[in-house]
């Protein structure tokens, strides 16, 4: 019953929003409409046509929110009260609503946690959980993003925002699949729930390569997760996972969809990463994985960013192809760019690690554990310090 109301939930939202012009309003009628459903269907049954019932109560509740207004709202009750009832009923509003949440004068933060209550139908309280703060913090964080939205004077349905939309799932998902704070490695039910609203978004927008190209990428990545901790909890680095973990169902549907993005012919950065995941996600082995490739593939990718992360990750490829030292070149060169940042350190002491110089490395590995917020990555990257020191001989 939640995927179905959760999957409604974005429709419910588009339908009040062309009756209404309120999205604010709309979403509040939405929740409190969902809310109804969670405590009456395990009672009476869910409805032959769960839709229109959420739609028709989701209605109400608005018109009761409206009724208590001033005057100068009364029009617009009236306006809808002359709709036709079944007006609209059968258009799917979705990707408009998710248009909306991500909405330009939005902070990161605010779209990915507006979209996450209007599109993907989590509570106020479920989405405090998964980002570890107050439910009281992130009501007021979701308010304030419907208050931004209402005073942009955004119209519903308007210009498409699919790359900020896609960003926005992107942001969703890497903070499901490695939680950047708090104590879990992931966080199951961030990273799930980004990946059923790409897939709805894939359905509605086949076409389009960078929709697809993302899609691929996180069930490229959402293949590894089995393998990425050990059963204490413990991170595992993808050189050391067991391969033999990896999801092989969403290895087969992350590559056809990456060769589907890449027929099409319009080359974009997340089906470039998507292809990066499938050179890993395909090889049997570290020393098997096709390192030129992927750094070449990292350079393209590079060029379209300009990304100091993606620098990062091109120092790896790179280093694997022509020595540790070249890799450590390019992290110097980012360096700037990444003031304080852990992934900076990690890196060089992954590398420092391959040329040899283990007292160096622990020094950076000790370091990247100060910078990082994530208590799985304190723990793997203070481990391997100490593991880097215990194997450096006593001068």
């Amino acid at each position: 019953m939640i995927d179905l109301l959760r999957g409604l939930a974005p429709q419910v939202a588009g339908v009040l929003n062309h009756r209404f012009g309120d999205f604010e309003a709309a979403e509040d009628a939405v929740q409190e409409a969902l809310l109804a459903a969670t405590t009456r269907w395990p009672v009476d049954g869910i409805p032959d046509n769960p839709r229109g019932w959420l739609i028709q109560t989701a209605h109400r509740k608005m018109l009761d929110q409206l009724r208590g207004e001033q005057a100068r709202r009364r029009r617009e009750i009236l306006a809808a009260l002359r709709e036709p009832a079944g007006a609209a009923v059968d258009r799917d509003d979705t990707l408009d609503v998710l248009f909306l949440c991500c909405h330009p004068a939005l902070s990161d933060t605010s779209a990915v946690a507006l979209t996450l209550r209007a599109v993907g139908g989590l509570s106020t309280a479920e989405i405090a959980r998964a980002f570890l703060v107050p439910e009281k913090t992130m009501g007021q964080r979701i308010s304030r993003a419907k208050q931004q939205i209402r005073a942009s004077g955004a119209g519903f349905g308007g210009e498409p925002r699919l790359p900020a939309a896609l960003r926005v799932l992107y942001l969703i998902f890497n903070e499901g699949y490695a939680s950047s704070t708090g104590t879990p490695v992931h966080r199951l039910e961030l990273a799930a729930e980004a990946i059923r609203l790409t897939r709805m978004v894939h359905e509605r927008l086949p076409g389009e390569t960078e929709v697809t190209g993302l899609l691929a990428l996180m069930v490229l990545t959402d293949a590894r997760r089995p393998a990425r901790s050990a059963a204490g909890g413990e991170l595992v680095p993808l050189a050391e996972q067991d391969r033999s973990r990896w999801d092989l169902g969403l290895i087969q549907e992350g590559t056809s969809l990456v060769d589907a993005a890449f027929r099409l012919g319009r080359v974009g950065e997340y089906q470039l990463q998507a292809a990066i995941a499938a050179l890993h996600d395909r090889a049997p082995s570290v020393g098997d994985t096709d390192w030129p490739q992927i750094a070449a593939l990292y350079g393209i990718l590079e060029r379209i960013t300009a990304s100091p992360v993606v620098t990062l990750n091109r120092a790896i490829a790179v280093a694997m192809v022509d020595g540790p030292e070249a890799g450590l070149r390019l992290v110097d060169a980012v360096e700037d760019r990444l003031p304080g940042h852990h992934r900076v350190a990690a890196t060089r002491a992954h590398l420092l690690e391959l040329a040899g110089d283990h007292p160096a490395a622990a020094a950076q590995y000790r370091r990247a554990a100060a910078a990082t917020a994530s208590e799985p990555e304190q723990r793997y990257l203070t481990l391997r310090a100490a593991r880097l020191n215990a194997r450096t001989p006593e001068a």
